[in-house]
């Protein structure tokens, strides 16, 4: 059995969590909750605050997330070996460095620069197929460690630290493009998009976004069922996301940033996902003109990271003038 104790020292009851539990939807199973997720039912009818607190923690901490897979470890340590012939970097910010790797064109002058962020819980080293197509298509490919990941020695991480890394890597090297999977894409839209917390933007000129979320709040109204958290505490624990960005969960979605960014977009999606729903994409291009969407069969969240059709349909866009 898992046990969460509650913060406050004067109750001194612990929550206990049942071993495993799998987490539904109309479509099939979304996500495996592990005995590593905490319970949060109880704490949320005795202080939705304190819940919030604690759900907030875990939010902003990756290496909690249920939806790590099992042998994480060993697939970063076999993925790693992939970035033995990119040129690392760190960029600096505020918060520590920024790991950055960089795989250059044979060419001797880069037919393009484009930004390549991974999702959450991942890290550069799954996005490598990425890196060496394009590449091999005369660009150069820039992948980071986002805050709290990979290599990155922070242990927190919010998607606005992972846009503020993403701007302080486009400053360093000036990409064309961004191609992003995930979380990843909300970063590179926050990023190109602009507005609150940041006064300040980078205009990509064409985004590749795999598997992205719409709404953001539909991320963490999941990440708050899966935790049994009432509604109550789900709305402190997301007062806490809104002061950080600066702005209501409602009104950020990545339809709003792309329409925002103003620029064409390929969007990717399985149309077996069940952790990122398809109809998060088909919510996009029913809003941003700019958008198209190609839907690919028996891929789930992360297999179109390895697929040759995924890589080679993405790249192309990209390199297509």
């Amino acid at each position: 059995m898992h046990q969460i104790v509650d913060p406050n020292p004067s109750s001194g009851r612990p929550i206990v969590l049942p071993p495993k539990r799998i987490i539904g939807s109309p479509a099939g199973p979304r996500v495996w909750a592990s005995a590593d997720v905490p319970d949060l039912s109880e704490l949320s009818r005795r202080s939705p605050q304190r819940a919030g607190d604690v759900a907030f923690r875990h939010f902003c901490e990756p290496h909690r997330s249920e939806r790590r897979e099992a042998g994480h470890t060993f697939m970063v340590r076999r993925a790693r070996r992939f970035l033995k012939d990119a040129r690392q970097h760190a960029v600096p910010s505020p918060h520590g460095d920024i790991p950055v790797y960089v795989f250059e064109p044979e060419t001797e002058t880069p037919r393009a620069t484009v930004l390549v962020a991974h999702g959450w819980t991942s890290e550069a080293s799954f996005m490598t197929l990425f890196g060496e197509r394009l590449r091999h298509m005369g660009a150069r490919a820039v992948l980071l460690d986002a805050p709290a990941h990979g290599k990155c020695k922070r242990t927190r991480s919010t998607v606005v630290d992972y846009t503020e890394s993403i701007l302080r890597v486009a400053d360093a090297f000036q990409p064309d493009f961004a191609l992003a999977h995930s979380m990843g894409c909300f970063a590179v839209l926050h990023a190109g998009g602009g507005g609150q917390p940041f006064r300040r933007q980078y205009d990509f000129k064409r985004y590749v976004l795999i598997a992205p979320p719409n709404e953001f709040g539909a991320v963490t109204r999941e990440f708050a069922d899966v935790r049994g958290m009432t509604p109550a505490a789900r709305i402190m624990f997301e007062r806490h996301l809104e002061r950080i960005a600066h702005r209501r969960l409602s009104t950020f979605t990545a339809s709003h940033l792309l329409r925002a960014a103003n620029r064409p977009a390929l969007l990717i999606h399985a149309k077996d996902d069940f952790e990122v729903p398809i109809r998060h994409s088909e919510t996009i291009l029913a809003n941003c003109p700019s958008a198209e969407l190609v839907p690919f069969d028996a891929m789930g969240h992360r297999k179109l990271l390895s697929s040759p059709q995924v890589v080679r349909a993405a790249v192309n866009f990209l390199m297509k003038d």
